[in-house]
């Protein structure tokens, strides 16, 4: 197990998405100096949101922090949360979506190239799909919206953080509600790990 440090020095603003999985890094690698404060997963549903409400964050934490991490894709911004990045000063994963932060950027296009009409969901979203995509879109006030949202789609394709057979079992069910074909990819962590990791060995080397 790493080393800890007492007092944060870092802060990770996160995805509400991405919340279970990184807490789940930090105990299991002991990385307590560093804080994380998630944002609102829903903020998916209206992304124009997202680049003011981080900028809010950074700029809201800066003074209790030495290091600012942006664990948030793209997330259909069309590149403006990118232009608050670098206009705060701070870093980002790289991605435009948390599916290539756990599949890696070249797998994942391999996955687009070969199958551009899947729909993909994470752990996450298996375990909010009724409230985020069939009541977020209104699918469960205007059924006819199914068709609207998912038409083109042919396959649901879950990519898995953890190894759970009761997650599973609700991503088929959701498939089958979809009307779509279901595929299993076991993820892990991808590159949220990767992305913290030589961070935290940073800090680690100055608190020695």
């Amino acid at each position: 197990m790493s080393p800890t440090v007492t007092s944060p020095s870092t802060l990770l603003i996160a995805c509400g998405a991405l919340a279970r999985e990184i807490t789940v890094l930090r105990d299991n690698h002991g990385w307590h100096h560093f804080d994380v404060q998630c944002l609102p997963a829903n903020l998916h549903n209206r992304p124009q949101l997202i680049p003011e409400k981080v900028r809010e964050k950074i700029q809201a934490e800066r003074p209790n922090f030495d290091r600012i991490l942006v664990l948030y894709g793209d997330c259909g911004t069309g590149g403006l949360l990118d232009r608050v990045i670098e206009e705060e000063g701070v870093e980002r994963i790289d991605g435009p979506h948390c599916y290539e932060f756990y599949t890696g950027a070249e797998k994942f296009q391999e996955m687009s190239d070969a199958d551009p009409c899947s729909f993909y969901l994470t752990d996450y979203l298996v375990r909010h799909f009724d409230t985020l995509i069939i009541k977020g879109l209104g699918i469960d006030r205007f059924p006819q919206l199914l068709d609207d949202y998912f038409g083109n789609y042919t396959k649901l394709v879950y990519l898995a953080q953890f190894e759970d057979a009761g997650l599973k079992a609700q991503a088929q069910v959701a498939a089958l509600r979809l009307g779509l074909e279901f595929d299993y990819i076991f993820t892990g962590y991808g590159g949220l790990e990767s992305f913290i990791a030589p961070e935290i060995t940073d800090l680690i080397k100055e608190a020695s």
